[in-house]
């Protein structure tokens, strides 16, 4: 039983590059992280060209597509085997991803137990080893 898209929109990514502060490249002082630019004079803020591009409600994705990965599914974070029975009744929109902090034994039991019911987990391969290492 394959999975369907939740729907047949195609996904739109208006930007893929983050939007970094104004004069982060400039200062070591000032971080990365976006701030919007407030002063009377800012080049930024009064949108001049050739300045970096300020944050606007444009940039928003698509309701219908915002969080999807490519299979057209939505991601749930799994921490626990009782995690993957709530995926159980939507496993057709929804596919599971390990958390990074489960242990490699646990992981092998999650995934049998995913098998089991036939929910898709993303990072299957991650820290599950095939054949032991002498």
């Amino acid at each position: 039983m394959g999975s369907y898209k939740l729907n047949d929109k195609k996904k739109v990514v208006k930007r893929l590059k983050a939007f970094k502060r104004h004069h982060s490249d400039r200062y070591m002082r000032v971080g990365e992280s976006w701030r919007k630019p407030r002063g009377i004079d800012s080049c930024v803020r009064r949108r001049f060209r050739g300045t970096v591009r300020m944050v606007n409600i444009g940039y928003k994705n698509n309701n219908a597509t915002r969080h999807q990965i490519k299979g057209g599914l939505r991601k749930f974070l799994i921490n626990n085997l009782s995690d993957i029975e709530i995926l159980l009744m939507n496993n057709q929109t929804h596919a599971g991803e390990i958390a990074s902090t489960v242990s490699a034994k646990l992981r092998v039991d999650i995934l049998n137990r995913a098998r089991e019911l036939g929910v898709s987990i993303t990072n299957a391969h991650g820290r599950v080893r095939k054949t032991p290492v002498e």
